[in-house]
């Protein structure tokens, strides 16, 4: 199931995942200044697997600097309604098990939140499993870039056509657990 980060036990959690994934594959650690949320992936037997962030967006984010998310027309005409993934991790061990509930909660989110669009920085092999086995509407904007230890592909993410649409995402899961904070994005 995945899970708000709520209190300073679940925060270390949150670190120890997704700094230990980014380790692993050889990625500069990058802690976020800004963030809108974030969630953590919790087994049944109580055991933290996966993490992701959210993250504000705007044309003076950093994440533009990699590729020009904000000068897509996409974006540009949902202003306000974009938010960045980032710190998307599950261990080693547990991978290939629980990207569902990731997703989810970004789905569940975004819903929330009323946003149209994620932007990311995706891993090729984890953008290629969410096109492909998630059938996330998205567009990558560039070929991949070498970014802070690996290459990744610049991907915008349709997330209202996914909250508008569930009936086509059968992995979607909404939990009791996944209380929305009321964060908001403004």
């Amino acid at each position: 199931m995945f899970k708000r980060v709520e209190n300073e036990l679940e925060l270390a959690m949150f670190n120890g995942v997704w700094t230990t994934v980014w380790l692993e594959k050889g990625f500069d650690l990058e802690f976020s200044d800004r963030i809108l949320e974030r969630y953590v992936v919790v087994t049944k037997e109580g055991h933290y697997v996966g993490t992701t962030e959210i993250k504000p967006f705007s044309s003076g984010s950093p994440i533009n600097e990699t590729a020009a998310f904000d000068r897509h027309p996409a974006v540009m005409l949902a202003e306000g309604a974009v938010a960045e993934i980032d710190k998307m991790a599950v261990l080693q061990s547990y991978r290939g098990h629980f990207i569902s509930e990731l997703l989810s909660a970004l789905v569940d989110f975004g819903e929330k939140n009323q946003l149209k669009y994620y932007v990311a920085l995706l891993e090729p092999v984890l953008q290629r499993a969410l096109r492909i086995s998630f059938r996330i509407p998205m567009e990558k904007i560039s070929q991949k870039v070498f970014y802070k230890g690996d290459y990744v592909v610049p991907t915008i993410l349709n997330v209202e056509e996914v909250y508008n649409h569930k009936d086509r995402y059968s992995w979607l899961s909404f939990p009791q657990s996944a209380v929305y904070s009321g964060a908001g994005i403004g």
